[in-house]
């Protein structure tokens, strides 16, 4: 009789065990998501749900057929300078999104490439505009735009709640740094979870602004 009522004892071990290991398993599945919208790098090739209507490339540069873009949501705001911005108001030009943090080490390394060809291609209907994230402070993002002459504005966003209002399965950005391209319609037509080249950026840009 002492071994029978040994015997659920021993049963409920197996079943506390495997509780306990369920549950560090969803917490480091809830830290894993919070890490991809924080972490710094080269960020993913891919993301959304199964019924993605994007191709991503060897290069790391995912893009979507003219007929089955999706609109950008509400992108507005304060900037890093303290003035207010409306992505939508840039509808008509080619719209280059870059999600930046000043703290961000490839970050700094991309900076030059984006200011080089922002300048090149101002003129031909291209508008650069950045989002600044998880920068506590815009103190550091002004320091970061004045160090590498980046001229064109920067939404700030340091919870990352602009981020977090693309839909899933669609060209979202997933990391820190990402570019996002959107057409004239301001529609999402290009994406990287990169830094990015010059050469990649350009080659992002070339076809969405050949389009008529």
């Amino acid at each position: 009789m002492s071994a029978a009522s040994r015997a659920p004892l021993s049963s409920n071990r197996p079943r506390g065990h495997v509780s306990s290991r369920r549950a560090m398993a969803l917490t480091a599945t809830v830290a894993a998501s919070a890490f991809v919208l924080t972490a710094c790098g080269s960020g993913g090739t891919s993301g959304g749900s199964g019924d993605t209507n994007f191709v991503t490339g060897t290069d790391g540069i995912a893009t979507v057929a003219k007929g089955e873009r999706v609109a950008a949501p509400d992108l507005s705001g304060p900037t890093i300078d303290g003035k207010q911005l409306d992505v939508a108001d840039y509808k008509g030009k080619v719209v280059v999104i870059n999600v930046w943090g000043s703290w961000c080490g490839p970050c700094r390394l991309e900076a030059k490439n984006f200011v080089a060809v922002s300048a090149d291609l101002k003129d031909q209907g291209v508008q650069f505009v950045g989002i600044n994230t998880r920068d506590t402070s815009t103190g550091p993002a002004v320091a970061f735009e004045k160090q590498y002459g980046v001229t064109y504005p920067s939404l700030y966003d340091p919870t990352g709640k602009l981020m977090l209002r693309f839909k899933k399965g669609t060209l979202n950005p997933q990391a820190i740094p990402s570019t996002l391209i959107l057409d004239r319609q301001g529609k999402i037509a290009a994406r990287t979870l990169q830094a990015l080249s010059e050469d990649n950026l350009r080659k992002m840009l070339k076809p969405v602004l050949a389009e008529k």
